[in-house]
C-alpha cells in the first residue's frame, strides 16, 4: 500500500465493511470522513473522543498530536477536558528527549486549560522514530454535536488559518540545519514564526457560541485539515454532507515561507497535513470571518456549497474538478528521506 493514510476505497472495503456491532449510546456513524466518536452518557451531555498519532524525531511531535486530537473535538462542538498520551521511543533515545517532549506537551495543554490525564512511555526496537499516540476526551451539550453531515447547500465555506503550516513546521524541525544552508537567517526566523498560524483554539471556542440574527448557529460544520491537505478535507466535507462546492483557489491562504519550503522539496502544499487549520461551513461568511479575525485568527471565504455533487475549483478563468484524496505530501517526504538514508548506507 502507498505511504500515509490508506485510501478511502481500501478503508471501506477491508475495514468498515467488517465492523457491524452497534450500540444505541454511540451518536456518530462509522465513516471514512468522521474524525471523532460521540457517546451518550447522561441526559444533558454527551462524551466525544478523538485520536491522533504523530511520528518523527522532533521534541514537538507530541504537541502536534495533541493539537490534532483536541481540535478535532472542538470542531464537533465539544469542549476538550483531557488527553491520554502514549509515547514509543527508539531504543537509542535518551531520557532527556522524553522529558523535553512531555514539557512541550504540558505547556500546550496548560495554555488551553486541558489536563494530561494519562502518560505512558516505552522504548521499542520496532520503531526507528518517536511515535506519540494521543486520545482526547471532551463533552458537548445534548443536541449540540456538530457533524459534517449538517452542512447544507448554498452555504459559504470559510478557511480559518493558513494551509501547510503544520507540515512545513515539522519539516523545519527535522531539517533545520539543511534548510539553513538554503535560506538566510531572517527567512529561517520567519519559518519559525509560522507557529502563530496554528493558534486557533480560542477562536474556535468563540465562534461555536455565535448565532445568526435568526438565532441559528453561525457555523454549521467544521473540519480540521488533516492527511492529504486542504484538497482531501474539502473532499471529506462535501462527501459527508452530500453536497457539491465551488471555491476559488486564489482565496486559499498560504504563507510564502510554506511555498518556499515546499518548492525546495518539490512538495504540493495543497496536499499537505495542516493541523490547526480549519474549514468551516457557515450561513454568513463575512460575519464568520469578522468573528475569527476579532479572535486573532486569519480567515477568508473560499466559496460556497452547492446542491449538486460537482466539486469545482476555479483559478481565474480556469475550471477544474476536485480529485479523490491523494497521499499526504509530508508522508511522501518522509518516505523520500528514508530512501535517501538507505542509498547512503
Amino acid at each position: 500500500m502507498k505511504v500515509g493514510n490508506v485510501s478511502q476505497t481500501v478503508l471501506k472495503r477491508s475495514v468498515l465493511k467488517q465492523l457491524h456491532t452497534k450500540r444505541k449510546e454511540i451518536l456518530t456513524d462509522l465513516s471514512v470522513e468522521e474524525m471523532c466518536t460521540a457517546v451518550q452518557i447522561r441526559d444533558t451531555e454527551d462524551v466525544v473522543f478523538a485520536s491522533a498519532v504523530v511520528s518523527g524525531n522532533s521534541k514537538n511531535i507530541g504537541v502536534y498530536a495533541i493539537m490534532r486530537a483536541v481540535l478535532d473535538l472542538e470542531t464537533r462542538g465539544a469542549s476538550a477536558i483531557g488527553v491520554s498520551v502514549q509515547v514509543i521511543l527508539p531504543t537509542y533515545a535518551y531520557e532527556s528527549r522524553l522529558k523535553e517532549m512531555f514539557r512541550c506537551m504540558e505547556e500546550r495543554c496548560a495554555s488551553w486549560g486541558i489536563a494530561i490525564t494519562c502518560a505512558k512511555a516505552e522504548t521499542s526496537p520496532a520503531v526507528s522514530q518517536s511515535v506519540v499516540s494521543v486520545t482526547a476526551a471532551g463533552s458537548v451539550e445534548k443536541g449540540q454535536l456538530r457533524t459534517l453531515a449538517q452542512a447544507e447547500p448554498n452555504q459559504e465555506i470559510v478557511l480559518c488559518g493558513s494551509i501547510a503550516a503544520e507540515g512545513v513546521l515539522r519539516i523545519f524541525d527535522e531539517k533545520r540545519e539543511e534548510l539553513s544552508k538554503r535560506f538566510v537567517p531572517a527567512f529561517m526566523r520567519q519559518i519559525q514564526g509560522i507557529e502563530s498560524e496554528l493558534e486557533v483554539f480560542h477562536a474556535l471556542r468563540s465562534v461555536k457560541q455565535e448565532n445568526t440574527p435568526k438565532g441559528e448557529p453561525l457555523v454549521t460544520a467544521m473540519q480540521q485539515i488533516g492527511s492529504g491537505g486542504i484538497l482531501a478535507s474539502l473532499w471529506e466535507l462535501t462527501e459527508a454532507a452530500n453536497v457539491g462546492m465551488q471555491i476559488e483557489m486564489s482565496r486559499i491562504s498560504i504563507r510564502q515561507e510554506c511555498v518556499e519550503v515546499c518548492e525546495y522539496y518539490h512538495l504540493n502544499p495543497y496536499q499537505m497535513t495542516s493541523a490547526g487549520t480549519v474549514l468551516m461551513v457557515t450561513r454568513d461568511g463575512n460575519a464568520l470571518v469578522r468573528c475569527l479575525e476579532e479572535s486573532g485568527a486569519r480567515a477568508s471565504v473560499l466559496g460556497v456549497t452547492t446542491a449538486d455533487h460537482a466539486k469545482v475549483i476555479t483559478s481565474g478563468d480556469e475550471v477544474r474538478y476536485l480529485d479523490r484524496p491523494a497521499p499526504d505530501e509530508l508522508m511522501r517526504w518522509w518516505e523520500e528521506q528514508a530512501q535517501k538514508e538507505v542509498r547512503s548506507e
